[in-house]
């Protein structure tokens, strides 16, 4: 198991804000366990760990937006990664518009889309969410905030 760990600690892929609506509460955190998993039809699957109030949200969800976060957005990532939304209102500082089923979009993050849930998986101390794409935008091609980038950021809960 330590050589994974190992492996693991030097990989960098990007990191995603992901934020849903359910039961008139909204949520959102930064997550680096995303992967795309089909391409046709196109899936992609976010993990959320059971530990984040995200995750107790989402279960009872339509939609999960996935932000790609823009590298110079390090503001953006420490608040989604570094505050709960048990305690601190993470929308109230930033600019949204209600999305797919009520779902927040960031205005600051020009690159995500929105997914309609078509499965949730145990995985541990994560729950993956099967997403199928049903809106979004891709309208900048500059660098994204990475996995690396965001290993200072002290989490809002507890891995």
């Amino acid at each position: 198991m330590h050589a994974f760990e190992a492996l693991a600690a030097t990989l960098d892929y990007p990191m995603y804000i992901v934020t849903t609506s359910a039961q008139d509460e909204r949520a959102g955190c930064l997550v680096g366990f995303t992967t795309q998993c089909s391409i046709d039809p196109p899936r992609f699957l976010v993990c959320l760990s059971k530990a984040n109030r995200t995750e107790r949200v989402a279960r009872h969800a339509e939609v999960l937006v996935v932000h790609l976060v823009d590298a110079e957005r390090r503001d953006l990532a420490e608040l989604f990664g570094g505050e709960t939304g048990d305690e601190v209102d993470k929308f109230a500082g930033v600019r949204w518009e209600p999305g797919p089923a009520g779902a927040p979009v960031l205005d600051d993050c020009a690159r995500w889309f929105a997914g309609r849930i078509l499965d949730r998986f145990d995985l541990g101390d994560h729950v993956g969410y099967l997403l199928e794409p049903v809106d979004g935008a891709a309208e900048a091609a500059g660098p994204f905030f990475t996995f690396q980038s965001a290993r200072t950021i002290e989490a809002g809960h507890p891995a």
